[in-house]
């Protein structure tokens, strides 16, 4: 069955032919189908569209006017599409809505976006920071970032790397007290905690083999990952880092690495989206780029 928008451009087309065999022509269809689609036509609007002859139609004065309309609606649709390829030709343009943690989101993401926005500059990229599951429907989430396992069948969520929690000083800390060798000794050390600022609640720091523990008496309490790994870089308290914080400053030795076999097993990054019809283009380039980045090594810290 022809839908409403088939019949009309077929009526248009009829309506400026001699004939039926003629409209069936240049739309490259057959004239039964041209003949259907008006009586389908007539039958809807409860008027005749053509007065017929075995050789000729004839649009009827109902149908001159409908067909003037159809024409107008039929020049809008191809304006519509028209100027859609062009923007398309311009490169890609349109809204893309992210979410991603606060020191993922600020250390990483706009540095990986930079060049997409330099190269299309019609994207427009609305970038949400937030440490929770973002409700992807109400703040219009076209992809997400997350660590930590996503459950719900709501997202299509893909592991692009591994995220590791370490333990780590500054040399000048380790100056100053003695490098810990078990849980029990670190527990009596100067420690960092970090506040979940969804719900007030404290972080635990995580061991391996399933062990957790909170400070009794934290040296230093924040609800903010990277201000957490300054007061750690000052030399103030031990801190559980994730790579993605850390391994620079492993690198050159502004923090050391403890305790390593008392580390926990590593974490997922994980990128989704909805699970909800097709992937427009600019959603594609943007989650298919923040993947290539996410999965190197070279760009993004994992062990």
């Amino acid at each position: 069955m022809l839908n409403r928008m088939e019949l009309i451009r077929i009526f248009s087309v009829a309506a400026e032919s001699t004939n039926f065999r003629e409209a069936a022509t240049r739309l490259g269809t057959s004239p039964q189908t041209v003949t259907r689609a008006i009586k389908e036509l007539e039958r809807t609007f409860g008027e005749l569209l053509f007065h017929r002859s075995t050789r000729q139609v004839h649009v009827t004065t109902f149908g001159a006017e409908l067909a003037l309309q159809a024409r107008e609606t039929l020049d809008r649709v191809d304006q519509l599409f028209v100027a859609n390829s062009k923007q398309q030709e311009k490169g890609i343009v349109g809204r893309v809505g992210i979410t991603a943690p606060h020191a993922i989101g600020r250390l990483y993401l706009t540095q990986f976006l930079r060049p997409l926005m330099e190269q299309n500059p019609g994207l427009s990229i609305d970038l949400s920071l937030d440490d929770q599951i973002t409700d992807a429907v109400a703040s219009r989430i076209d992809i997400g970032v997350r660590v930590g396992a996503v459950r719900d069948r709501r997202f299509i969520a893909r592991t692009v790397a591994r995220v590791v929690l370490k333990i780590v000083a500054a040399p000048s800390l380790l100056d100053r007290v003695a490098r810990p060798e078990t849980v029990e000794e670190l527990k009596r050390l100067p420690l960092s905690m970090l506040m979940d600022r969804s719900n007030g609640r404290p972080w635990p720091w995580m061991l391996a083999e399933g062990q957790t523990f909170l400070p009794v008496s934290p040296a230093f309490t924040c609800d903010d990952p990277e201000t957490e790994r300054e007061i750690v870089l000052a030399g103030f308290a031990f801190g559980q880092l994730p790579t993605y914080l850390a391994e620079p400053y492993l690198s050159d030795g502004q923090l050391v690495e403890v305790m390593q076999d008392d580390a926990p097993g590593p974490f997922e990054l994980i990128m989704y989206r909805p699970h909800s019809g097709p992937v427009p283009p600019r959603v594609r380039l943007v989650y298919d780029h923040l993947m290539t980045c996410f999965s190197d090594p070279g760009i993004f810290p994992q062990s």
